[in-house]
């Protein structure tokens, strides 16, 4: 019998799962809130950045140093503190090493650091090399002073601080973006001199409210440079909730001609701009503008060049268009959502955060102080040991030479203490001379003062925030530049109207009987002679100007509205509708229209029933279209008519054919002007053959007093003069006469303009 294997649960911890799932997703949501995603207010750096500055300064790559391989950084940073992928962690070095994406950038690099184009063409980091910038001493100068809490690494084998002692709010400075679970972080740059002011400012009147802040921090100041337009509300808006957006613009010039963009907005791409501006081009929706190139180099990061037509045209107009349209205006994000002192991320406003801030920094210089006062103690007692050894040097040499065990006798003998004692016993003998007791004596007249110095300060809140305030103020002129991001209020940027922006021009629009549409320039194109797709051919064309809407009428009464100058050239053979436009399922395109939005045109069915619209009322810019002429079941639009120009309805007329020959000419004041709908009967067809498909209405006509009729049957076509026309002459709604034998299968009817 074999002995079966029992399994022992004693000891494991039992648990639900869901409970479990739960705890393990705060656990991580809070890891990536706190340790990658945001920064910390104290020294405005993510963990990854913090340890990259000091892997860099353990490294010796201080400012004056040699650069070195961006590797060896790396390597450092993810063997000893951030045990991660070191693709990250190089983006998060390089990052800091942008001055297009850095207002005060940490790291000086050298070879391809990427470009404001692209920000992630960056060279890998075997080839890159990188040491720290001066700026870097505002984060580490202090760093070794006590001025910090510092914990051990993932592996217990190396400390690591916890923060940076940052000298100035860095965080506002190079601003952060982060997005972790349920939060995101948005801090834009600002200017030093600025916020150095505004931290000034703060040190005299704690009580000092957001609005009178803004007196020194204007609103942020962006390495790229631009304009800021947003209103001063807005930003007041911005920096009192801690959220919100902010416009920001590209700048410009006009020189001779030329419109030359030389500033973007931040995070923006020129390259990105041009081909924005190049695609509107293309489109024909720029056609003020002749010519684009890209004249950027190392003296001027950002120089684009727009090329006028003429000196005609509104430049402000062309670059507002272009703001709208384009990249040169950007909306940005304002999310001041970071970690505080506290240890727990919060949205602050402007006020609390340089406030919270300011605590730290106080604390930090009250740690450094109070770490070198203990120093200076420290020397004070080893040098007092020192003074009684020199004021007894032979009693002292004695009791060395003679005592097995000199350090307990001399702390005996002179009262020492033992480190007193240890400094003694490692005097070097030409340190025995005369002129060491005065060196002794003057030193410590000099750290006593130190000494009372600094406990002045410690006991004095007033003394110590003036102190903070003096070397804010000394790092501000060290650092400091001028703001490169202008405070210009404007009003929103509209776009030109499209057809503002297209040259008017007569054309010729024209639709196959397979739905395919194109448009010619000039009104002398004749449409039947172009070329057609193999079982295709012409259907119908009308003529307009390139800045109107066309209107496109489909088998099934609804109309739809496709810009002119967007149709293809009639050079090629067009494109088809329905690639544009959402037709019902088996409906097919019957007639197109253009014209001003006053213009009537004639709509009818095969079923002899129509009536007058305006132009306007068929427009849409829905795919779908919009309904018409009212159909039923079995009946089929027709080629819609033109009315003439000059007085409408009064001496117009309306001809109406059917399949069977029969021609109706009547007054064009009896059929309604309607939105939409059946309208009236045009021509009177037997209710039979309309039922059996027999005869059905083919073709519609607008006439002036003297216009001719064009009428077509297979590839002949008879002009009925107007003299002619008055046989065919009737009421609305009857039956009509028969043309001439031979000319009975007609297809399509036509106005013939007359000259005058």
């Amino acid at each position: 019998m074999t002995k079966q294997n029992t399994l022992d649960f004693e000891g494991i911890e039992r648990q639900p799962l869901r409970e479990f799932a739960e705890r393990a997703y705060l656990d991580y949501s809070m890891y990536v809130i706190l340790d990658r995603a945001l920064p910390h207010l104290a020294d405005g750096l993510k963990p990854v950045q913090r340890r990259i500055v000091y892997a860099m300064s353990e490294l010796g790559l201080a400012a004056g140093s040699k650069h070195k391989k961006s590797a060896r950084t790396v390597g450092d940073v993810i063997g000893k503190f951030h045990p991660h992928g070191d693709s990250a962690c190089y983006e998060a070095m390089v990052h800091m090493a942008q001055d297009f994406s850095y207002r005060y950038p940490i790291i000086d690099g050298q070879g391809n650091w990427g470009s404001a184009d692209d920000p992630k063409s960056f060279a890998a980091m075997r080839y890159t090399e990188a040491r720290l910038r001066p700026y870097a001493t505002v984060l580490l100068a202090e760093l070794e002073q006590g001025t910090v809490e510092w914990v051990p690494n993932f592996d217990g084998t190396l400390r690591e601080p916890a923060l940076l002692p940052a000298q100035l709010p860095n965080l506002l400075l190079n601003g952060a973006t982060g997005i972790a679970v349920g939060m995101s972080t948005d801090v834009p740059p600002h200017n030093l001199r600025e916020v150095a002011a505004g931290l000034v400012r703060l040190i005299d009147d704690p009580d000092i409210s957001v609005r009178q802040l803004m007196r020194s921090i204007k609103g942020p100041d962006f390495p790229t440079g631009g304009e800021i337009v947003s209103s001063r509300e807005e930003l007041v808006d911005i920096y009192t909730k801690g959220t919100g957006t902010l416009r920001v613009r590209a700048t410009y010039t006009v020189e001779d001609g030329t419109v030359v963009v030389d500033s973007l907005p931040y995070q923006a791409s020129g390259a990105r701009v041009l081909e924005q501006i190049a695609a509107q081009m293309r489109a024909k929706k720029l056609p003020m503008v002749e010519d684009l190139r890209d004249e950027s180099d190392e003296e001027e990061p950002t120089r684009l060049v727009l090329v006028l037509r003429s000196g005609r045209v509104d430049a402000e107009a062309l670059m507002l268009h272009l703001f709208a349209t384009t990249d040169l205006e950007r909306t940005l994000r304002v999310n001041l959502n970071v970690i505080g002192v506290d240890g727990r991320p919060a949205v602050r406003d402007l006020r609390t955060l340089l406030t919270d801030w300011l605590g730290y920094r106080l604390d930090t210089v009250r740690r450094r102080l109070g770490f070198r006062l203990d120093k200076v103690n420290e020397r004070l007692h080893v040098l007092d040991g020192l003074l009684i050894a020199y004021l007894n040097i032979d009693e002292v040499i004695r009791i060395i030479r003679r005592e097995d065990e000199p350090k307990p006798v001399l702390m005996k003998k002179f009262s020492l203490s033992d480190v007193q004692a240890e400094a003694i016993l490692n005097l070097r003998l030409r340190y025995l001379a005369r002129l060491e007791e005065m060196k002794i004596r003057g030193e410590q007249q000099e750290l006593a003062g130190e000494r009372d110095r600094l406990e002045k300060i410690l006991k004095s809140p007033a003394k110590l925030r003036a102190l903070v305030r003096d070397e804010i103020e000394a790092l501000a002129a060290e650092f400091g530049d001028e703001r490169r991001t202008a405070l210009v209020e404007r009003a929103a940027a509209q776009a030109i109207a499209e057809e503002d922006l297209v040259a008017s021009e007569p054309v010729t629009v024209v639709l196959s009987q397979r739905g395919w549409a194109r448009a010619g320039k000039g009104h002398d194109l004749d449409p039947a002679a172009l070329g057609f797709r193999t079982g295709d051919a012409y259907l119908c064309a009308a003529r307009g100007r390139s800045t109107q809407l066309a209107v496109f009428l489909d088998s099934t009464g609804r109309a739809y509205s496709l810009s002119a100058h967007s149709l293809p050239s009639a050079r090629g053979q067009g494109e088809p509708l329905s690639g544009r436009l959402n037709p019902p399922d088996g409906a097919s395109f019957r007639g197109v229209m253009i014209g001003e939005p006053d213009m009537r045109w004639l709509v009818a069915s095969t079923a002899g029933y129509g009536f007058f619209v305006r132009l306007g009322e068929l427009h849409s810019r829905n795919r779908a279209g919009k309904a018409a002429l009212k159909l039923k079941s079995g009946w089929d639009a027709v080629v819609p008519a033109p009315a003439p120009a000059g007085e409408f309805p009064g001496d117009a007329r309306v001809a109406a054919v059917s399949s069977a020959g029969h021609l109706l000419v009547f007054a064009a004041g009896d059929l309604p002007e309607l939105p939409r709908g059946k309208g009236n009967r045009i021509l009177g067809i037997p209710a039979a053959k309309l039922k059996s498909g027999e005869e059905r209405l083919v073709g519609v006509a607008v006439l002036g007093p003297a216009d001719d009729l064009r009428v077509t049957s297979g590839a002949r076509t008879m002009t009925l003069k107007a003299a002619d026309l008055a046989h065919y002459a009737g009421e609305r709604g009857q039956r009509g006469l028969v043309l001439p034998r031979g000319w009975r299968a007609v297809e399509a009817i036509e106005a013939v303009r007359s000259a005058a």
